[in-house]
């Protein structure tokens, strides 16, 4: 026996290596190409795609190579995929009476069933990467890991898990009859803390079952049944413990805000992004620029809750609340614009309904925005703050192809994000054809 037969034999696993495949090639002929919002859009363009990743952008309408598919959007308007910075796909969403009539005849699974049917709306609406900032902390990894591994459609997501509470607080389950059930039937962790010790506690917890942003409540809330008012609810040594535990492991923080004073102590204390910031004075705004912590308005929201409230889709308590977020939020918002504070993309949908996050940018050119201010903030801004600028938000070689199209040019009419014809998230189009 030779000695090359020989070490073939003896080598077998070399003869049955799998031959590598060639990526997928996807050509996009794009009429309007805004690769980058903020700046100019391009004309006639094509965008190469090999497989995940954008390979390149050229001039004019290419002719694709051997074996590529071609997208043929000459007559679109193409643009990064959005994202959003709030929302929350666990359970119904943005249906409040049938939340609270079904809430104690349902359980995880069928919440689960709701939140891959959110997903997979949201991904439609043109929205490929979200910050999901409150639900069950393992079905949401799940569901996270789910995407990611093409089991289900829906958009990169990135996970709080439960958010965390003061005991009392706005994400407390003690302020809702029906959440005390639910949490008890559901076996939900403890995401409520009272002191540093207990916040630090309650951050590792969060990063044990897969958070991969921590989320914590400053000030109460409007859906709380008992919470009393929007006031805050931490201490600064409370909100310290929670930010610089999240940090040291590597999570960024979002604070769920509507008190200025709470706002201020986030801040100060070192968060990422406020969101809401319902009531914000000069001394808040002042510290979001010195400290470059990042709002994120989510407009929609108060106008949701109010519209439900008055429909008496609400409990009582929630009223009240609702009617004083509604009439301060914009105003703070205007002026928070207006001041040139960093503004990320965010609508709290599961408040209003899944799939209906794009009338966020009517609302921030209402406030003051240009339409392609606007739609920086779901593309360049919201990739900064997630801290994924190298990835996404906008199209450039070697980022991921996450591409949508929309007719007519968003920078005439931003309510034409509305209605999104093209969705691609990592090279694979889930909506327009090929």
């Amino acid at each position: 026996m030779s000695a090359a037969i020989a070490l073939a034999l003896a080598t077998p696993a070399l003869a049955q290596a799998p031959v590598p495949t060639a990526e997928k090639v996807v050509v996009i002929h794009a009429g309007t190409l805004l690769a980058e919002p903020g700046r100019p859009p391009r004309g006639n363009s094509t965008v190469i795609v090999r497989g995940t990743k954008i390979a390149e952008i050229r001039d004019g309408f290419v002719d694709p190579p051997a074996g590529a598919q071609l997208v043929d959007l000459k007559d679109g308007f193409v643009m990064p995929g959005l994202i959003d910075m709030h929302v929350h796909l666990w359970g119904i969403g943005g249906d409040p009476l049938r939340d609270r009539l079904t809430a104690l005849n349902r359980d995880d699974a069928d919440d689960m069933m709701y939140a891959v049917s959110n997903a997979r709306t949201t991904l439609a609406a043109g929205f490929t990467t979200v910050r999901d900032l409150g639900g069950n902390a393992r079905g949401m990894r799940a569901l996270r890991e789910g995407v990611e591994r093409g089991d289900i459609e829906g958009p990169s997501i990135v996970n709080a898990g439960t958010a965390i509470s003061v005991t009392g607080g706005h994400a407390d389950p003690a302020n809702g009859l029906g959440e005390v059930f639910a949490d008890a039937v559901h076996k939900h962790t403890v995401k409520t803390c009272d002191g540093p010790d207990d916040c630090r506690r309650a951050v590792r917890e969060q990063v044990a079952l897969g958070a991969q942003v921590i989320k914590y409540m400053s000030t109460g809330g409007v859906l709380s049944n008992v919470s009393g008012g929007l006031g805050r609810a931490m201490t600064d040594e409370e909100m310290k413990a929670i930010i610089d535990t999240a940090h040291g492991l590597g999570r960024k923080v979002a604070t769920h805000s509507h008190a200025a004073a709470g706002t201020k102590a986030a801040i100060v204390a070192g968060v990422d992004t406020v969101d809401h910031g319902s009531f914000l004075d000069d001394e808040a705004i002042k510290l979001f620029k010195s400290r470059g912590a990042w709002l994120v308005p989510t407009m929609m929201a108060p106008r949701a809750a109010l519209a439900q409230a008055r429909a008496g889709m609400l409990p009582p308590a929630v009223i009240p609340k609702a009617e004083e977020a509604a009439a301060a939020a914009f105003a703070s918002h205007q002026k928070a614009i207006a001041a040139g504070v960093k503004v990320a993309f965010g609508t709290d949908t599961g408040v209003s309904k899944h799939g209906d996050n794009a009338q966020e940018f009517a609302l921030l050119v209402e406030a003051g925005m240009t339409p392609a201010d606007a739609l920086r903030t779901a593309t360049v801004n919201a990739a900064e703050a997630l801290g994924q600028s190298s990835t996404i938000g906008t199209l450039a070689a070697g980022k991921e192809a996450d591409i949508i199209a929309v007719t007519g040019s968003p920078l005439e009419d931003v309510t034409r994000m509305q209605k999104v014809d093209f969705v691609m998230r990592h090279g694979v189009v889930h909506k327009g054809g090929i």
